[in-house]
């Protein structure tokens, strides 16, 4: 399934090297990170987000078959790094 992932991602992008999925198995499900370069972003969601729910949809049905449950999410890196600053200011 991670290959899978990794081969649509790579397709979809600028930067296929920097194409990184991660697998966190969570009460029998798997849930798949996936990590992209910042500009790329853009392309993996797409417009209104049909792109990613196409590849949700695509992950979601291989693991069916496999008779398994998968959930892909995306990380925005971009929201990790504007949140974090936040974080660190004292309440008021």
């Amino acid at each position: 399934m991670k290959q899978l992932i990794e081969y649509l991602a790579r397709a979809l992008v600028d930067e296929p090297e920097a194409v990184e999925v991660r697998a966190t198995s969570i009460d029998g499900a798997v849930f798949y990170d996936l990590k992209v370069a910042p500009g790329d972003i853009g392309k993996i969601i797409g417009r209104d987000g049909r792109t990613v729910n196409a590849l949700r949809t695509v992950v979601q049905h291989a693991a069916q078959k496999k008779g398994e449950k998968a959930r892909l999410e995306v990380v925005d890196e971009r929201k990790q790094v504007a949140a974090a600053p936040e974080a660190q200011l004292p309440a008021p």
